[in-house]
């Protein structure tokens, strides 16, 4: 996943804000390569890239060598590091955990944007310090940062029909009849990314709670 190039200093030539006080992680999980494109389980790598257009964020590999994309830009007046790890999804963390450190951003002040089976489809939740679900990012971010005292936004997209193996329904691509309420959904993520980052927790939860499909 690459953004249109733009004006943003790519992150690979920045260097770390003196305070990371008022300074945002924000991370869409999924796999990489173009055969992962559109499924369920990359619906994070959307979000990311949506935020990196409307903020002119130019992603580009990482510093010391992290296994990811990362740009940096603002929103709102807020600085913000958009990261993309270029890992599976499985060892996701492998990516997160490096940036978080070289930019020396505290978990509390991360966003982990993700597909979410349990979450009903058409539904965004926003939570921090809860359990892995079950999802194998989650987990692997959890299990490298040494806790899961992060923010998440969860995308519901759907259950697995019958007896399918959710570890194969997350690799299938949304239906044809499911892409335009999943492009709403993506903008309405974004939207409450922006929100968590510059208005708060609540506000972020209640402007995901007004997603309807």
């Amino acid at each position: 996943m690459r953004a249109p190039r733009a004006t943003a200093t790519a992150a690979e030539t920045a260097t770390p804000t003196q305070s990371s006080d008022h300074l945002w992680l924000i991370v869409g999980l999924g796999n990489p390569g173009s055969s992962y494109r559109g499924t369920r389980h990359n619906v994070g790598f959307e979000v990311l890239g949506l935020l990196a257009v409307r903020y002119s964020v130019e992603l580009g590999k990482a510093p010391k060598r992290a296994p990811a994309e990362v740009g940096r830009g603002s929103i709102d007046g807020v600085s913000v590091v958009l990261t993309a790890p270029t890992t599976f999804m499985n060892e996701s963390g492998a990516a997160v955990q490096p940036v978080a450190k070289y930019y020396s951003v505290e978990p509390g002040r991360i966003v982990v944007i993700h597909d979410d089976i349990d979450t009903p489809f058409g539904k965004i939740k926003v939570q921090h310090s809860r359990g892995t679900g079950g999802h194998n990012g989650i987990a692997s971010v959890a299990s490298r940062l040494g806790g899961s005292e992060f923010w998440r936004i969860k995308i519901g997209v759907g259950r697995p029909p019958g007896r399918q193996d959710p570890a194969d329904f997350v690799l299938r691509r949304f239906t044809e009849q499911e892409r335009p309420d999943v492009d709403y959904l993506v903008q309405i993520a974004a939207d409450v990314a922006e929100r968590l980052v510059t208005d708060g927790a609540e506000s972020a939860r209640q402007l995901a709670g007004t997603a309807r499909l």
